[in-house]
């Protein structure tokens, strides 16, 4: 079992260790994507979707809902989910022994109770072997690891934010996609791309642009290790000869890969992140001939 909660900023998540727990995480972070998916207005390359971070987990921020909004937020330090309003309902469920069968019936339940009226697709998205909210009786959620994925997503936010804030150009927040479970940032050119050949409805919007993506991800069943990424799209010839120390160029995945435990253990983590960040988009602008100014 992990050990104190405030031993690192970069703690150690081992992927085994809260695999089923990651696992019901991820459809309670579905069941809430999705009602934001529903209630928010569409923006290009799906960016009316993520939950953002906060200081204790994850949220929507604030949807439409006529006169008024509705946020849902999770705190994953005391294991509660909180539903509120602009016009002063509030309301909140815990995490701890709940089901996601249950977690999804209760959270419509509150919503329609406070007269927020909301309706999405059951089934999850983006994982193999999908089960439906109302059949999934997993409820492996642990109070011990959670908060320390919650932990490792804060320094990541920072990081990523660190270097986000001076780029001009296009680009996106430092985002929490439900879907695919991960924190992505983006930048773009400001070109239009076309989605590749077979491209289905997800990867369509999001491939109409030419972008940069980094980002954190704890670990699936491609990559049974926490692991930071980048990629560019549409992906130029020669873009693997990049030097993208302190990580490197995975074939099989078709992206730079950076084990989170090399971070973890670098003397300064925050800076060789960076450091990883600043190659991989000098990469980018060599072999695509992006502007550097953007």
């Amino acid at each position: 079992m992990p050990s104190s909660l405030h031993e690192s900023a970069w703690p150690a998540l081992p992927y085994d260790s809260w695999r089923d727990s990651r696992a019901t995480l991820h459809m309670f972070t579905q069941v809430v994507g999705k009602i934001r998916l529903s209630r928010s207005p569409a923006e290009p390359e799906w960016q009316h979707v993520p939950l953002y971070i906060t200081t204790s987990g994850l949220t929507t921020g604030p949807m439409p809902d006529g006169n008024r909004s509705f946020a849902l937020s999770f705190d994953l330090l005391r294991h509660r989910l909180h539903v509120a309003t602009s016009d002063g309902d509030s309301a909140s469920l815990g995490l701890v022994d709940r089901s996601v069968a249950r977690f999804y019936g209760d959270v419509l339940g509150i919503l329609a109770h406070m007269g927020v009226s909301v309706t999405i697709n059951p089934h999850p998205q983006e994982i193999p072997d999908p089960v439906p909210f109302p059949d999934d009786d997993r409820a492996a959620y642990d109070p011990v690891w959670v908060p320390r994925f919650h932990r490792v997503l804060t320094s990541v936010d920072q990081v990523l934010q660190r270097f986000r804030a001076p780029f001009r150009g296009k680009h996106t927040r430092v985002q929490f996609f439900w879907g695919s479970f991960d924190v992505a940032y983006v930048r773009f050119t400001g070109r239009p791309a076309s989605p590749e050949p077979g491209a289905g409805v997800i990867r369509r919007p999001a491939e109409d642009a030419e972008q940069y993506c980094w980002g954190f991800w704890p670990g699936d069943h491609r990559l049974p290790e926490p692991a930071f990424y980048s990629y560019v799209f549409p992906p130029p010839e020669g873009i693997e000869g990049t030097d993208a120390a302190p990580g490197a160029w995975d074939p099989a995945m078709g992206e730079f890969i950076l084990p989170y435990e090399t971070i973890r253990r670098a003397p300064a983590p925050d800076d060789a992140l960076i450091d990883f960040l600043e190659h991989t988009y000098e990469g980018a602008v060599r072999f695509s001939g992006w502007n550097r100014g953007t």
